[in-house]
């Protein structure tokens, strides 16, 4: 969208989307809205105190905390998170997109994260310290390409790191002549990613379907 000085506000579209809606379907999207916003946030909350709780309280903190104080402890660190998260916001309206900027930074940790669970779902001999490195490399990779590619859209420097971390990943795991045998390989049955014939039908639909709105809309 385009303010009254000319300038875009891509952060503006969905509003006027909204009120381009009749009096039903714009109550019915803005509630579509606030329904995700209240899943993601219960699903933000709940991994922050868990992650808190089990893998910092109870393994640093307090080793053997009863699940009592542990449920206690988890409340008290979605208390401190909601308060930091209300100072932080008010300043995301400084930004241009306050949006792609939320997304711009989970980009530097999602490439490294996705490499890590692939290789380590499909590909037996992915080793540990390949996943390490990926790990660490991920956000610098990130910084790096931001700086030096500026005008390269984030989501394809998204895909540019997260192929130098598979191709990295696999250089070291195959470096390592133990990966030839890991004994901490993960044993994935392709029976479980089956689908039943009504199913994988449906699917190519809405890929079909999505496709031509792409080409369409592109």
């Amino acid at each position: 969208m385009m303010n009254a000085a000319g300038e875009v506000k891509p952060d503006k579209a969905y509003p006027v989307l909204l009120n381009l809606l009749g009096p039903g379907l714009k109550g019915l999207s803005f509630a579509a809205l606030t329904a995700a916003i209240v899943a993601s946030l219960a699903g933000k909350a709940n991994s922050i105190a868990t992650i808190f709780t089990l893998d910092l309280y109870n393994k640093y903190m307090e080793k053997g905390a009863s699940e009592e104080k542990q449920v206690r402890i988890g409340r008290y660190t979605i208390l401190v998170s909601m308060a930091i998260a209300v100072l932080v916001a008010p300043q995301l309206q400084k930004l241009e997109q306050g949006f792609q900027f939320i997304q711009e930074f989970t980009g530097l940790i999602s490439p490294g994260v996705v490499a890590i669970f692939l290789l380590g779902f499909f590909w037996k001999r992915a080793t540990a310290n390949a996943a390490l490195v990926a790990a660490l490399a991920t956000i610098p990779l990130g910084i790096m390409f931001k700086k030096w590619m500026p005008d390269v859209p984030f989501l394809d420097q998204m895909g540019y790191v997260f192929l130098l971390l598979v191709a990295l990943m696999v250089v070291i795991s195959l470096a390592d002549p133990k990966s030839k045998n890991n004994p901490k390989a993960m044993e994935v049955d392709t029976s479980m990613f089956k689908t039943s014939q009504p199913f994988a039908i449906g699917a190519l639909l809405v890929i079909g379907v999505l496709a031509a709105l792409y080409i369409v809309f592109w």
